[in-house]
C-alpha cells in the first residue's frame, strides 16, 4: 500500500515502499505483489479526489487478465479524478509553467496535516483516561482508551467489544465517528480532514 508515501510527519521516518523491501530482501525475488496508489488519502487529493492505479508484481498472467477484464466491466473514474492521478504519478516539473503553483499548494496541504496531527494529539492526551502516540503519517490518529470495568461487563451484556460500544455510545451521544480497534488494551482510529469545513475545525 503506497498511498501514505507522502504523508510522513517526522524527519526520524521515511517511507518504505513494499516492493523494494521485496525485491532487496533474499528469497522474495519471485514473491507476488499488488501495490495501490490512490489521489484519495495523499496530499494531491486532499481526501476526497477519486483516482488510483495498481501494479501487478509477477502475478500470474492469467490473474492478470482477469483482474483486465473485471476493470474493463467497470466505470472509469471521473475526469477529475484522471487528472489528479495523472498529477500524482507525473507533476510538474521545475522550469514548468505550473511547477511553483503545484509545490505551493501541496506544500500548504502538507504543513496543514501535519499540523492537524498535532493538534489532535495533544488535545488527545489532555482528556483524562486516554493517551495517545504522536502522529507520524497518513491521516490517522490511534489512541488507547481506559475503559471503565462496568463498562466492559456492560459491552459483554450485548455481545459487543467494549471498544465497539464506547464508538458506538460516542457517535449517539456526541455524533463523533471513531472507528474501534478491536483489540486489548483498547484503542480506537480516528481520522482527521486537511482542510477545516465551514463554521468549525474539523479533525
Amino acid at each position: 500500500d503506497e498511498v501514505y508515501q507522502r504523508n510522513v510527519y517526522v524527519d526520524d521516518k521515511k517511507f518504505l515502499s513494499a516492493k523494494k523491501v521485496a525485491l532487496e530482501t533474499p528469497g522474495c525475488e519471485n514473491l507476488q505483489l499488488i501495490s495501490f496508489h490512490s489521489t484519495s488519502k495523499g496530499t494531491i487529493g486532499e481526501c476526497g479526489k477519486r483516482g488510483a492505479y495498481f501494479e501487478l508484481h509477477r502475478i500470474d498472467p492469467y490473474v492478470q487478465t482477469q483482474l483486465y477484464k473485471l476493470a474493463s466491466s467497470g466505470l472509469c473514474s471521473s475526469i477529475e479524478g484522471q487528472i489528479m492521478t495523472a498529477l500524482m504519478v507525473d507533476p510538474p516539473k521545475k522550469n514548468e509553467e505550473s511547477y511553483n503553483q503545484f509545490m505551493k499548494e501541496e506544500s500548504e496541504i502538507y504543513e496543514s496535516l501535519k499540523r492537524r496531527a498535532q493538534v489532535l494529539v495533544n488535545g488527545l492526551n489532555s482528556i483524562d483516561g486516554i493517551t495517545c502516540e504522536r502522529v507520524e503519517g497518513a491521516l490517522y490518529a490511534f489512541p488507547r482508551i481506559q475503559i471503565p470495568q462496568k463498562a466492559i461487563e456492560e459491552a459483554e451484556k450485548h455481545h459487543q467489544t467494549p471498544d465497539s460500544l464506547y464508538a458506538l455510545s460516542l457517535l449517539e451521544e456526541e455524533g463523533i465517528c471513531v472507528v474501534p480497534a478491536s483489540g486489548k488494551p483498547f484503542h480506537c482510529l480516528l481520522q482527521y480532514c486537511p482542510r477545516p469545513c465551514l463554521g468549525r475545525p474539523t479533525f
